[in-house]
């Protein structure tokens, strides 16, 4: 049996036994005996993340060999990513004055949450440079080992023939991380099914419909941005069958739905477009771990289908300006979320206060937040895929073209 069906099946079995604890009212079994298992696997996950991206993008960097190669790869994925930050952002904006989800919404009594602060664009910026390389690694700031990671595998390349011993080391140390990954994910299938359990005991079917329209907001609209941007990106830049692209990346989705985690589904994410999809080890290596950071088309989404919502619920009209703040906050705060489960959370309040509206209202998401996490963390490894093959795609392209004009001539 294919990894991806024994994944699907723990998915499925934790429904249904979640739905029959919560029903027998045996929560307290969910989240004292199954949900430990669920956190020991994302553990693991965890203890793989940081030299797994570290290995990989000091592989990716050093392989490229060129480093306007390296530079074009890394224009092309970043451009990518904001254009289709924007349009998630746009959609779920659009899908929350259509579908009015807080509009019939009585306001409960005594709201309170605390927002903690978000950071501000330019200690965005400025905190993507790491003071303390080491520091960052052990804290796993994935903005900070990106950089240096990347400033590393371009050394290397630089260097030359004198960095060959290094650039071996990571080779063979990357090797050795997908091996880690390969062994992890083979507890994949009972890691899923002790982290659904216990959220489906806990919330249950009667706890999400009073919220269910904000529920279905996100979850049309991270849909529809799948259909409608990525197929396009998919079938029309990287030439590539829909239905072999959804196949291949399903493995990635069905953790990252249980797990909530973008940077905790990077070594399924990169396994799928390797093996399943195609790309090249160079491309994965290097778009993924940069997709898993700056990549939030899912949060950048929620963002702003929770922005209309909230200020529905208080009964406030936002204007056509106020919508636009929306769509530019919620397309750079993104890009500094990290990619864990709850940040997009954080970066709403961001959001929320770009445009004045009250943060007492993120009571109202909290509530339903981890539901809602599953959806738009599907889009974001979805969307870092799709990047991926993209990406790939094109410098296969140039390169053919470049051979092509080589052969002519000579």
């Amino acid at each position: 049996m294919k990894l991806s069906t024994k994944i699907l099946i723990g998915l499925i079995s934790g429904v249904i036994v979640g739905l029959i604890l919560g029903a027998v009212g045996a929560v307290g079994f969910a989240t004292n005996i199954i949900k430990p298992f669920g956190s020991m696997f994302l553990n693991l996950i965890k203890m793989i993340i940081v030299p797994l991206v570290f290995a990989s993008l000091v592989v990716g960097a050093s392989s490229v060999g060129d480093v306007s190669k390296l530079g074009r790869m890394g224009g092309k994925t970043i451009v990518y990513y904001l254009v289709t930050t924007a349009f998630a952002v746009t959609i779920g904006i659009i899908l929350a004055n259509i579908i009015q989800p807080g509009s019939s919404m009585q306001l409960a009594e005594g709201l309170t949450f605390e927002g903690k602060e978000a950071p501000g664009i330019v200690e965005t910026i400025l905190n993507i440079v790491p003071k303390n390389p080491i520091a960052a690694m052990a804290d796993g700031k994935m903005l900070q080992i990106i950089v240096f990671a990347l400033f590393v595998g371009v050394a290397i390349t630089l260097v030359g023939k004198k960095a060959e011993q290094v650039k071996g080391f990571f080779d063979g140390f990357a090797e050795v991380m997908y091996k880690i990954t390969a062994i992890v994910m083979e507890l994949a299938p009972y890691g899923v099914f002790a982290l659904i359990v216990p959220v489906v005991a806990e919330n249950g079917p009667s706890v999400l419909l009073p919220l269910l329209k904000i529920i279905l907001v996100v979850y049309l609209g991270c849909l529809l941005h799948a259909l409608i941007v990525y197929s396009f990106t998919v079938k029309g830049l990287g030439k590539m069958s829909l239905k072999d692209f959804y196949k291949g990346i399903l493995p990635a989705q069905v953790v990252a739905f249980s797990t909530c985690s973008s940077s905790g589904t990077l070594p399924v994410t990169m396994k799928c477009a390797e093996d399943n999809l195609g790309v090249s080890k160079e491309t994965a290596s290097f778009v993924l771990p940069l997709g898993a950071t700056i990549n939030m088309d899912g949060s950048a989404l929620y963002q702003g289908a929770c922005a209309i919502f909230i200020a529905q619920v208080y009964g406030l009209d936002l204007t056509l300006g106020q919508q636009l703040t929306v769509v530019l906050t919620g397309t750079l705060a993104s890009i500094g979320a990290a990619g864990v489960p709850g940040a997009g959370l954080i970066i709403l309040t961001m959001v929320l206060k770009s445009v004045g509206l009250p943060l007492e209202g993120l009571a109202l998401i909290a509530g339903i937040d981890r539901v809602l996490d599953m959806a738009r963390t599907t889009l974001n490894i979805t969307g870092d895929s799709s990047c991926a093959v993209v990406v790939d795609a094109s410098e296969k392209r140039r390169e053919a073209q470049i051979n092509t004009d080589a052969g002519v001539s000579s």
